[in-house]
């Protein structure tokens, strides 16, 4: 980005008296003037602005783990899913033959009356109406915020409003809210009160792009202006103010340090989406404080963090991503007999994620009277015991080259499943000054570790100095004199029996300066010219020869032309530029996020969108991960010689991997 494109880059002055410190915390310092945050000073509702917006600040990155809550109206009905509102519709679905046998007919017995409060079909009177402790009910945020804090969340918050259309919070532009009806209550508030009073992030989810896009289609056509609002029957243009005005309450009234939003995005006018972008950043800028986005479509990841549901990429994957997943496999919000994964299946996928280049965030399911169950809590006390004893693995950290090792395969793209790993499967972590690596093990694996990813083919470990076993408390330590590194691993002896109990036991590798760099299971990258072939077809990577800029890379049989040659030039942090020995141009994603898109080539800008990153899958073969898209060289399997080039999300296919080979 060119000084004369966009605004100066660091914005936001501190006051002299706290100059030293946010000097000192931030490194920011120019011309004897501290900043807090990075970024433009100030933002356009145009995407060349909004993409300025680094997506994932040092905090959000140092956090790791947050939660947030499927808790509201649905919450009532307690039955299948927090979808209820909308299946409850749908003539012969469970929903439906339920909500009949317990509260009446839809027509006659709307989804409105648990906001607005009626009897059911025994004459019970049913309503979302939580009553804080204090006033003799269920509901405590500040004990809810408490456990979060001691799960080991570093941000957490509510869904604030779902596919629903109810918010929960004291709206002026929905009627349909917490404080208005129900509850009473500005549940918004009291959730962001009690939460950032324990020193963590305030995270605010919404829903809401679904509310008209979708989720009432089988309501009847509703007879006020007011119930057309909350089935989302109004306008498209009224639709669409209302889903800005929705966010622009939150923004202005709680300050929200991350705001996730759920699918369906790309439904909204571009033009709102970009204001709502500039006017969220700009908000940030003025309160001095770094701010995340999130999305699953609509936005991208230049100035936004994507988020897998329930899931993860299978390998490692750049830009800094997230994923939202849930504590029980059948619901978001809580329900009648509701199940749960275990604790080993959450925390073993926290770390798998984390050492992918990843952030969880972890959705619990209260009650509608406010109450977290004991099952739930204790899935939370067990994943704050481990960090709190083992966090210096977690928190802070960085990926490193490679994720890990191991046999059980997690993650690999949306809706898949936690899984718990096994002694033989291991992830590592690194220290921020790239000076400790960790290898935490989902399992005791006995008296000897075996890190077949550090064997001597791979790495030089003659830096490497303490090799120690976390303790069982937080800062302690047992030592680990004894390792042997060959070709098959690094070997180190671990006591006869396991010290202490945990769900997952970590070994910390501190070295006398930056941990080396690993190389392919075949030797190190060469720094000549090399071929760069496919695993899948055999083929190897083709400029075509002398072509124009943004010309598509494709695959052709090696036949020892230069067209066929590449240089993979250092640019550090371990990043290359791809460069072709006939033409001069390198590798160029072009910034097209999209799964299929052609790989390029251009001249040489610098940009992130010609910078590339080597993802070790052992044997000699790499993904190559574009900096600037995240997505990596693809062959899309075809093994027809002239076959185009794409980009695709890191997975695990053979499509994606590539070996580099000296020529």
């Amino acid at each position: 980005m060119s000084s004369s494109m966009f605004t100066f880059t660091r914005r936001r002055l501190i006051t002299a008296a706290g100059l030293a410190g946010a000097a000192a915390a931030t490194g920011l310092v120019r011309a004897g003037v501290a900043w807090a945050t990075d970024g433009p000073s100030s933002y356009t509702p145009t995407w060349a602005s909004v993409d300025q917006h680094p997506p994932a600040p040092e905090w959000f990155q140092d956090a790791k783990f947050g939660i947030y809550y499927h808790w509201g109206v649905f919450s009532v009905p307690a039955f299948a899913n927090e979808w209820y509102p909308r299946n409850m519709y749908f003539s012969g679905s469970g929903e439906n033959n339920h909500h009949r046998s317990v509260y009446g007919e839809p027509s006659a017995w709307p989804y409105h009356n648990f906001i607005n409060g009626a009897r059911d079909r025994a004459g019970n009177w049913v309503q979302f109406a939580p009553r804080l402790r204090s006033a003799g009910g269920n509901f405590d945020p500040n004990e809810w915020a408490q456990l979060f804090a001691d799960a080991g969340a570093r941000f957490a918050g509510p869904v604030a409003e779902h596919h629903d259309g109810y918010s929960m919070w004291n709206s002026r532009v929905n009627e349909w809210n917490s404080v208005a009806t129900g509850p009473r209550l500005d549940l918004l508030r009291l959730h962001a009160d009690a939460i950032r009073a324990r020193g963590l992030k305030l995270v605010v989810s919404l829903h809401h792009a679904f509310n008209f896009t979708g989720f009432y289609e089988r309501v009847p056509a509703q007879s006020t202006t007011s119930l057309r609002k909350l089935y989302g029957q109004l306008s498209a243009a009224e639709q669409q103010q209302l889903w800005y005005d929705k966010l622009r309450e939150v923004i202005d009234g709680y300050q929200p340090d991350i705001i996730w939003q759920d699918f369906n995005l790309h439904r909204i006018d571009e033009s709102r989406r970009l204001d709502f972008l500039a006017y969220y950043f700009n908000q940030a800028v003025a309160w001095n404080k770094d701010v995340v986005t999130t999305y699953k479509d609509g936005l991208n990841n230049r100035g936004s963090v994507y988020d897998f549901e329930r899931g993860g990429p299978a390998g490692l994957q750049y830009p800094y991503w997230l994923t939202d997943d849930s504590i029980s496999s059948s619901s978001w919000s809580y329900t009648v007999g509701i199940g749960y994964y275990s604790l080993d299946a959450m925390l073993h996928s926290l770390i798998d994620r984390v050492s992918k280049n990843g952030n969880m965030l972890l959705n619990i399911a209260p009650m509608a009277d406010g109450t977290i169950p004991s099952g739930q809590r204790s899935i939370l006390l067990g994943i704050g015991d481990y960090l709190r004893r083992f966090g210096e693995s977690v928190y802070a950290t960085r990926a490193w080259s490679a994720y890990g090792e191991g046999p059980t395969q997690m993650g690999g793209g949306s809706f898949v499943q936690p899984r718990a790993g096994t002694s033989q499967d291991i992830r590592f972590t690194r220290s921020k000054d790239n000076r400790v690596l960790y290898a935490t093990v989902l399992g005791w694996p006995g008296t000897t570790l075996n890190i077949t990813t550090l064997s001597a083919s791979r790495i030089n470990l003659s830096t490497l100095g303490a090799v120690q076993l976390l303790g069982s408390t937080a800062g302690s330590y047992i030592n680990l004199p004894t390792r042997v590194q060959d070709g098959s691993g690094l070997r180190i002896t671990l006591p006869a029996s396991p010290p202490f109990t945990a769900p997952a036991y970590v070994v910390k590798l501190t070295f006398s300066g930056p941990i080396p760099t690993l190389g392919g299971g075949g030797g190190s990258i060469p720094t000549g010219w090399a071929r760069i072939t496919n695993a899948a077809t055999g083929l190897v990577l083709d400029s075509g020869g002398n072509v124009a800029s943004g010309a598509q890379l494709k695959q052709w049989t090696y036949d020892g032309s230069t067209n066929l040659h590449w240089q993979l030039v250092d640019l550090g942090g371990g990043y290359y530029r791809l460069v072709n020995r006939t033409n001069g141009m390198v590798a160029d994603s072009w910034g097209n996020t999209a799964n299929g898109a052609n790989a390029m080539q251009a001249p040489w800008n610098g940009g992130n969108n010609q910078q590339w990153r080597l993802n070790s899958m052992g044997n000699g073969r790499y993904q190559i991960i574009n900096r600037g898209t995240g997505t990596c060289l693809d062959s899309g399997g075809d093994a027809t010689a002239g076959a185009r080039v794409k980009l695709w999300a890191p997975g695990a296919s053979t499509n994606l991997q590539w070996t580099i080979t000296t020529v």
